[in-house]
Order: structure tokens, then sequence, then C-alpha cells
């Protein structure tokens, strides 16, 4: 009798286990994909003509494409703060971009701030990184000091995409901590550690999050990619074309991994830019006003991807606005995962993806970068950006271009906007450290850009 109960107890002890390994392998993956500096109008989903992006349009096919999808920032790191945090980032000073390493030893990712890898590595995720970081240099903002458990990729903002033209001590590309001796074009190269790490954790529950620096400057690309566009007669453009074709490439290659390892429909997939495109790249926004470091459309409004194959619908559009902060929770609930201090400006996408909730995501959102503001609530858009010396109203449903202040003709819309902007404000900190120069003296000069478009057009 005791050896009969035992054996039956060690039978569903060992059940249990068994149960339990299946429960945590059918947790989602999670894969963040991020490109950089990308114009609005240049992939294929968003009427690009002279650059084939199937593999970035495929998420579109395979998912849904957000048509009013956001970020928090009109430029780099504020964007990624607020990824990593799922909170607006000016509640927690991090409203403008570090310098060039080294920033200083405060200038970082608050450590009061909880990331988005270091609650799914609490959740018993393999979390990685490949690519950019931008979120400080020093040791305690590292990425494997803030959740990640394996690293390859360079800490600031920009970087040279051949490793002998014009890589910096200060800024190399790490293997972890340490310096790595690369020798690809850089774009290749994440595309095969982010390969890399698929493989290694094909039979884990893992989050991993892609960073290009495609296609951000400086302008380099590879010769394979360039004899693509030889009847791209800008030559700035046939680079720009070269760069979003390789990083196409990369992301292709990740897609094709997943299908190997029969992992896509069991992987959650998110795709964005981390901010409109600048004219210094020859991007294009398309019919969006403005660009980065801007709180126009075009400065804040990005291409925007979800898919997740069986659970979330395919080759649909959602036309709601969302942002980027709701990247984390969406991403918690999918792993059962939700924060337990409900913190969070992002909200969980999937109810609203899956038409389970009719209601808007957000009522409103909002956007402060330093002199600029911006909220849009419903479809109107009160925004004091690069160019106008007071807020303007707009009706987005109407006029996506930004061409008609409606602040005259619709009064009260304007001071409701400006009352919930300023209720907001109210709630944020001071930023923890001011502009780079260059990027203030760019800010300077996209606003007296702006204001002599505006004078031109009003003649």
């Amino acid at each position: 009798m005791r050896m009969a109960f035992s054996l039956a107890a060690c039978l569903s002890a060992a059940l249990a286990l068994l149960l339990d390994a299946q429960t945590a392998h059918a947790k989602p993956n999670i894969l963040i994909i991020v490109g950089d500096d990308m114009g609005y109008a240049d992939i294929g989903v968003h009427g690009c003509k002279d650059i084939a992006t199937p593999n970035i349009d495929s998420m579109a096919k395979n998912g849904i494409r957000c048509t009013n999808g956001y970020v928090s920032g009109p430029y780099c790191s504020p964007t990624r703060a607020g990824l990593m945090t799922g909170r607006y980032q000016t509640r927690f000073g991090h409203e403008f971009n570090p310098g060039p390493p080294p920033e200083g030893p405060d200038v970082g990712l608050p450590l009061t701030e909880t990331t988005l890898a270091q609650r799914l590595k609490d959740a018993g995720y393999k979390t990685g990184m490949v690519g950019k970081w931008h979120l400080g240099s020093e040791r305690k903002f590292h990425p494997m000091s803030r959740g990640f458990q394996e690293y390859f990729g360079f800490l600031g903002g920009a970087h040279p995409y051949f490793l002998n033209q014009g890589d910096t001590p200060n800024n190399p590309v790490l293997r972890e901590f340490e310096p790595a001796d690369e020798k690809e074009y850089l774009t290749d190269a994440f595309a095969r550690e982010a390969t890399a790490f698929i493989d290694r954790h094909a039979k884990d529950s893992w989050f991993l999050y892609l960073t290009f620096n495609a296609v951000h400057t400086p302008m380099h690309a590879a010769d394979k990619y360039l004899a693509r566009f030889k009847d791209v007669s800008d030559p700035q453009r046939r680079t720009y074309c070269g760069m979003m074709s390789a990083m196409d490439d990369a992301i292709g290659a990740v897609l094709k991994k997943l299908d190997e390892n029969r992992l896509t429909d069991n992987t959650l997939i998110f795709f964005v830019s981390d901010n409109g495109g600048p004219p210094v790249n020859a991007s294009s926004n398309g019919p969006l006003h403005g660009h980065k470091a801007q709180t126009w459309e075009g400065g804040i409004r990005v291409p925007y991807l979800v898919q997740w194959k069986g659970t979330l619908p395919a080759g649909k559009t959602y036309d709601q606005p969302v942002i980027q902060l709701d990247f984390s929770p969406t991403c918690l609930a999918a792993a059962g995962a939700e924060a337990k201090e409900p913190n969070f400006d992002g909200v969980n996408l999937l109810p609203y993806l899956q038409n389970k909730v009719t209601a808007p995501p957000h009522e409103t959102l909002y956007w402060r970068f330093g002199q600029q503001m911006a909220i849009r609530h419903g479809n109107y858009k009160l925004v004091k950006a690069a160019g106008n010396d007071k807020p303007e109203l707009y009706d987005l449903a109407a006029d996506i271009g930004e061409t008609k202040d409606l602040s005259i003709a619709k009064p009260e819309v304007y001071k409701d906007l400006q009352a919930r902007y300023d209720a907001w404000n109210k709630t944020l900190v001071e930023p923890r450290w001011q502009a780079p120069n260059a990027a203030a003296k760019a800010a300077k000069k996209a606003q007296n850009q702006g204001k002599k478009a505006k004078a031109a057009a009003n003649k």
C-alpha cells in the first residue's frame, strides 16, 4: 500500500513538473523591434514607392497596422525611456537626450524606474538586447544592469555602420560589458546576433529588444544594398534607401528564424520607429507636417505594427490612437506578469486589438519637449511646436497635415485642451538634465525654419 502510494505521489509530482514546464513554455515570446529616425512614409504599407520593405510590411499583413501610432517623445532617448517603463518619461525627468558618452554619472534612465526587461526577467523570461541603448553609458545604466541577461550593441545615440569609419573608445560596440571585435556592417551584425539569440533560447520563454540604429546618421550603406537603388538619383536618398533595405533584410532574417524554430505563432511582435524622420537623412514623412525633434505629427506619429499570429487578427488596421507606452503593459499581460504597482501611462492593448473593447485605449495623449508641447484629445490636437509662438488647434481626422488652425473657430475646444494639458503638466518633474548643445542648436534651427516656412506660406 505504502509503495503504491509513494509511486502515485512520484507520478503526480512528475506530472506537475511537466505541466509547469509546459505552462512556462506556453508563455509567449516577446520581440520588440525599433527603427531609428525612419520616415513615416518610408515603408510599403504607408505608400513608399522607391524602397521595398517586404519584411516590415509582412508584420502588417500578418498582424495589425495602427494608423494613429505615436511615440511619447520626438527624438531618440526620451522615446526609449518611455518604452522601457510604460510611463511618460517627463514624469521622471528623462525629457532630453543624454549627451555623447561619457555623459556624466547621473545621466541615464533613473534607477527608480523598473524596466520591462526587469519585469519579464522576474517572471522567468530570458531577456536579451541587440542594438542601440541610449539610456546612459555608466555601468549602473547598462542594459545588463537594468534587467537584460545578454547584450550586444552600443550605449550612445549614434554609431558608424562600418567599424573602421570612426568607432570611438567612448562608444564601442559591446558584447555584454566588453568591446567586441566586430567586422560586419553593423545592421547585418545586429541581424546575426538577434537570430543567434532566438536559436539559443528556442526552448525558453524569451524577450528580445532589437533596436537598430538604421536609418540614423551617419549615412553608411554597404555596396550590396546600394546596388539595389541605382535608379535613385539623389545620392543621400539612395544611401537612405540602402540602409532601409538592409534593416528590412535583417528583420526578415529574424522573422525567418522564428519560423524555422516554429515560434512565430507564440511570439508577440511590436515594430515602431523611435520618432519621425529628420531632413538630414533624406527620409520622408509623407503627409505629416514637421519632423524629428518637433511635436508636429511628423515628429511623433510613426509606423506602428503589432503581430501575434493566431491571437490577434491579421491584415487589419486599428485607427484609435495608441502609443509606445502601451508596449510594457501589453507585453506583461500577454506574459501573465502584470505589474503589481499600477503606475503605467500605457495600457494593455490586447482587448482593444482583439475587438473585445470598442472604446479608445486613450482618451488623451500628451507631449512635453522643452518649450514644445502637444495634446491629442479625440481627433483634436493642440500643439506648440517649432515655428509657432503659441498653441494652435487642429482636427487630425480632417487635417492630418496640420494646415488649418482652428483656434479662432473653436475657442471652447482650444480652452478645454489647454486646461487638460496644464493639469497634466503639473504632475511632471523638471528635466534631470538639459538638452545637449547639438540638439539644442538643431531644435533652434528647426524652429527658425518653421517660422520661415510659415511666413512664406502666408504670403
